[in-house]
């Protein structure tokens, strides 16, 4: 007679042994045919973003064009609002205040418009093809030509800009050396607007999308009860004390009728459904303007203050980390000077003529050479 013993001890922990060693096989298999000894974070960074490297490189000049459609159509289309339901609100409340908003308002469209259109028209400089350079830091390695200080090659744009900070496809052009100011009152004029617009409307939204949406000024958003005192009738309702008092004007004379108040402009917005959706289209758009563009208008402007673009401040920051304490940016003239020169504000050019107002000064010298802290030259501002 045979006798068969089934030996299940340990079985569990045979497989798992087991399986662990196919993985740490498989994950040796993979180690060994993708070994890298370059590998680093930064590199696998690097390699996880090559598609939208690509992505930008490939479509970002044709999605431009978009863009700045995109800009213009929202700009108008928040200005057309604030003439349609803000400019009556701000009429009927007081024309002399209605009357500085316009001016000042006005104002700042102008500036808006002027430097972004050329901010997008402004070409941001490129180094000469074919002529001397007396001061070449390196070499182009995609143009095959020396570049100027400060000089860096765009690959959407496939050309060196001269003090490029970065491409802006909202621009659908490279911020450079010719441009960057347009560039930066662009958005500082735009965050002034929004934030005007905020301030002179913020009552207008809270009237018609708080108030109303609580009760606070039209009951039961009914249309024919604006601008009427209202009574809960018999049955529930809510009416105008106006047709209780005709009702009951058997047994009341007719002066004493309650006198009706005159339909306020909060009210004609509020019933008018295309008013209160313009006014939410309004808010939506100008706080998230506001958030966007402050932040970046507050990145740019260190970058300004410390007299370096957007590409610098990066390599900077790296020459900080590796020159910890002797590293010294040597286009750093101090925040007054730096924010002189970025503005153009030399030669007899001010603050109010050629800042608050529009201006289309070229920039201090011509993109090619540049003073340092270690080398002024002569004609030194």
């Amino acid at each position: 007679m045979v006798v068969i013993k089934w030996r299940f001890q340990g079985v569990f922990r045979r497989m798992k042994g087991y399986l662990q060693w196919k993985l740490s096989q498989a994950s040796l298999t993979i180690r060994s045919l993708t070994y890298n000894e370059h590998m680093s974070q930064s590199y696998a960074i690097d390699f996880l973003l090559e598609p939208i490297f690509w992505f930008v490189d490939n479509f970002a000049k044709h999605l431009g064009r978009v863009f700045v459609f995109c800009v213009t159509v929202l700009t108008t289309a928040v200005v057309l609002i604030a003439y349609w339901v803000g400019l009556p609100y701000w009429w009927q409340r007081c024309p002399y205040t209605a009357t500085f908003l316009v001016i000042f308002g006005n104002w700042l469209l102008l500036n808006i418009v002027f430097h972004y259109y050329m901010g997008v028209v402004t070409p941001p400089g490129y180094p000469p093809h074919g002529a001397m350079i007396s001061e070449a830091a390196s070499i182009c390695k995609k143009c095959i030509s020396p570049k100027p200080p400060r000089t860096h090659h765009c690959s959407v744009c496939d050309k060196c800009i001269l003090a490029m900070d970065h491409h802006c496809p909202w621009l659908n052009n490279c911020v450079g050396y010719y441009n960057a100011r347009y560039f930066y009152l662009y958005m500082l004029y735009m965050v002034t607007g929004v934030t005007f617009i905020i301030v002179a409307g913020i009552d207008i939204g809270y009237q018609v999308l708080w108030l109303n949406d609580t009760g606070g000024i039209i009951p039961n958003n009914d249309p024919d009860l604006i601008g009427h005192p209202v009574r809960i009738n018999q049955t529930g309702a809510i009416v105008p004390i106006k047709v209780i008092v005709e009702y009951d004007s058997i047994n009341f004379p007719r002066e004493h009728k309650l006198p009706v108040p005159p339909i306020t402009e909060t009210q004609r917005i509020a019933a008018h459904p295309w008013k209160r959706k313009a006014v939410v289209f309004m808010a939506v758009t100008c706080v998230a303007v506001l958030f966007a563009l402050g932040t970046l208008t507050i990145m740019h402007g260190k970058n300004i203050g410390r007299g370096e673009t957007s590409v610098e401040a990066h390599i900077n920051a790296k020459l900080r980390g590796l020159q910890k304490g002797t590293f010294r940016n040597p286009y750093d003239f101090g925040k007054r000077k730096n924010w002189r020169l970025f503005l153009g504000l030399i030669q007899g050019r001010t603050f109010l003529r050629n800042v608050l107002l529009p201006s289309v000064h070229a920039p201090p010298g011509t993109g090619l050479t540049w003073h340092t802290v270690h080398n002024e030259l002569e004609d030194w501002p």
